[in-house]
């Protein structure tokens, strides 16, 4: 199994793609090992020294570490991932069997008179900025909309990064006022 690796616009996360699909359905971003419960993956990979975010997306794995240098610890996650996907292990563990509910981490807020902005936006976010997102090894996701600001949370290699920021406001923000009337701002939770 080869497994290549991309850097990723935040200098403390890397991209990993093991060459085969790690997750079906929405990503799943781990920020610490007691939410890692629900993924065997992710929780072998919080068991290195240094980790301290995992991120699970359709067909990569980004890894988010602390001050380590990375030519400490990426040999170990090379392993962890090889080791993972060579024992036919889930990615995920059924239902039932350390899962963790997610429900609270999937709430929204907007107005019911809204909710028609609101569909334009998470279209245009999912045709649009996700897949440009996900290249480099993140993920975001809407969370609300307010009085013509648009709330989202950046996952994976975006939370954190340096230049998740201009993203936002550069990108994200001039896409959504341009084509959904009434967007005015969008703001990171």
């Amino acid at each position: 199994m080869f497994i290549q690796t991309e850097a990723t616009p935040n200098p403390a996360t890397l991209k990993f793609l093991p060459g085969r699909d790690v997750l079906v359905g929405e990503p799943r971003d781990f920020r610490n090992p007691d939410a890692a419960a629900a993924s065997p993956l992710a929780m072998g990979l919080f068991a290195i020294s240094g980790v301290t975010g995992v991120f699970l997306g359709s067909d990569f794995i980004s890894v988010t570490k602390d001050d380590t240098n990375w030519a400490h610890i990426k040999p170990a996650i090379l392993g962890v991932i090889m080791d993972h996907f060579l024992s036919g292990r889930p990615v995920i563990a059924p239902q039932g069997e350390n899962s963790v509910d997610l429900a609270a981490d999937s709430d929204e807020f907007f107005e019911a008179e809204d909710s028609e902005t609101v569909e334009v936006i998470k279209e245009l976010l999912s045709t649009r900025v996700r897949p440009a997102v996900a290249m480099d090894g993140g993920d975001i996701i809407f969370k609300g909309y307010k009085q013509g600001t648009v709330f989202l949370h950046m996952q994976g290699a975006c939370s954190g990064c340096p230049s998740s920021t201009a993203t936002l406001k550069n990108g994200i923000e001039n896409l959504l006022r341009h084509f959904v009337p009434g967007v005015e701002a969008v703001q990171q939770v």
